[in-house]
């Protein structure tokens, strides 16, 4: 077999000559790191990498608006960055693994590479990687920036749309299911009866709690370090750059975006990310809470709950004919473990915040990244694929609350605590229904005994 042989050409850099693959896009600085970090085999996210292209095409920009670069060539820039856009092979151009350098100067050196070949025969001129495509700029505030854009482009079109969309979900379901009610737990222990509506109402208030929270995050996340460059003083570039930067990013993004008020926390610092972070973790718990009540509930469906049947979509065991799991909720607690642990990592990253720069930003970028799409995903299974089509089992459920002796709770206020437990006891020992023993020990008539402990009624609350 004939081994394929890889041509090169040579490229030079600030430190001397280097091969890098005859096709190749990138330059010196890229193959280095690609030699450098042989590590995870994992490139920074497409979401990340496609957002540090919008930022180069915004400086661009904003650099020939304050007449720094030659519209031409910033146009050239910009039609390089709309080019690979567009190419579905694009990531190929991005070779540099997640674990490099912690500024993320070799993932800001491969796109100014890049562009910089692609923007030079579109320009039909030199365009230089450093001196053009990252003309007032600095890997320092362009990585932190594009942490915010990345993820505030997620969020806006991915995380928040399926979130409202599992949410719509949740309270058509909630509707749909009204009329049954079902033994409460407390304790995973029996307790007083609920409809089902109203636990699946609970669900839906922690998920609009979770959008609230997200969106308020939202002015933070648009803040942008661009403008600081080294370390935070603007160095090298125009006093109105930060702001015309912006200008141009909101406009093509459709968000608005604004510089930092303070450039050195957003470069020496990712609170913002770490802020974010933990509330994708909140929204983990959640989602962890939903897929076991559903798994609970779904139990059995024999010797378990059997409140419900959840959609049957694949067989369940290698060995076991008929065997079915619930799925989609264990991958949705999967996926909320996966998040919790991602936020440990950031966690960790955000804490290397040494003097004026953050040296853990790609593994941070990295891991908000794959939280933010994690949870996008999974939102739509559980909302479509589990929440929407599970059947209540009412005969299971009627069959359980008419035996439940917590019903006597009702009675407290008439026959007093100690007389109740009393009945309950009896009802438990017995296995007797709590209205027949209610009926033997009070002087109750079973007609109001009826009325005081319909099951329906007591899901009102009240006296």
């Amino acid at each position: 077999m004939k081994r394929k042989i890889m041509t090169t050409r040579i490229e030079r850099d600030s430190m001397g000559e280097l091969e890098v693959p005859a096709s190749a896009l990138y330059g010196a600085q890229t193959q280095r790191a690609v030699n450098n970090f042989p590590i995870s085999g994992k490139r920074m996210p497409e979401a990340f990498i496609r957002a540090l292209l919008l930022a180069k095409s915004a400086a661009a920009q904003a650099n020939a608006k304050l007449a720094l670069l030659p519209q031409d060539m910033a146009d050239g820039i910009s039609d390089a960055v709309s080019q690979l856009l567009d190419d579905e092979a694009m990531m190929q151009h991005f070779p540099v693994d997640v674990f490099q350098t912690g500024s993320g100067t070799s993932s800001n050196m491969n796109a100014n590479e890049v562009l910089a070949t692609l923007a030079s025969r579109i320009a039909n001129q030199t365009v230089g990687a450093n001196d053009h495509v990252n003309y007032g700029q600095s890997s320092n505030d362009i990585i932190p920036s594009c942490i915010h854009i990345s993820a505030a482009i997620e969020l806006e079109n991915r995380l928040l749309p399926a979130l409202e969309h599992l949410l719509k979900v949740i309270k058509h379901k909630a509707a749909e299911v009204d009329h049954h009610i079902k033994t409460g737990r407390t304790h995973l222990m029996d307790a007083m009866p609920v409809r089902m509506s109203q636990s699946l109402l609970s669900w839906a208030s922690q998920i609009e709690q979770n959008i609230d929270l997200i969106d308020g995050i939202k002015p933070r996340l648009h803040s942008l370090a661009q403008g600081g460059t080294a370390v935070g003083t603007g160095i090298n570039a125009h006093a109105d750059f930060a702001a015309e930067f912006n200008h141009q990013l909101s406009e093509v993004t459709g968000l608005t975006f604004t510089p930092a008020s303070n450039f050195f926390s957003h470069i020496g610092t990712q609170d913002i990310a770490v802020s974010l972070s933990g509330q994708l973790k909140t929204l983990a718990v959640s989602m962890m809470k939903i897929a076991n009540d559903l798994r609970w509930m779904n139990s059995g469906p024999l010797a378990g709950l059997g409140e419900i049947e959840l959609q049957a979509l694949q067989p369940g065991s290698s060995i076991m004919p008929g065997k079915v799991n619930p799925v989609i909720p264990e991958a949705v607690t999967m996926v909320a473990a996966q998040v919790i642990g991602n936020d440990s990592a950031i966690t960790v990253g955000g804490q290397a915040g040494n003097f004026e720069l953050n040296v853990m930003l790609p593994m941070i970028a990295d891991n908000l990244l794959s939280s933010i799409s994690l949870l996008a995903n999974v939102s739509h299974l559980l909302a479509d694929k589990a929440i929407a089509t599970f059947k209540v089992n009412e005969v299971q459920l009627q069959k359980t609350l008419a035996r439940n002796p917590i019903l006597v709770t009702a009675l407290n206020p008439i026959i007093g605590y100690a007389k109740a437990a009393e009945i309950a006891k009896k009802s438990y020992k017995e296995g007797r229904a709590v209205l027949d023993v209610a009926e033997e020990e009070t002087d109750i008539s079973r007609e109001e005994l009826e009325q005081l402990l319909d099951p329906a009624k007591l899901t009102l609350g009240g006296l």
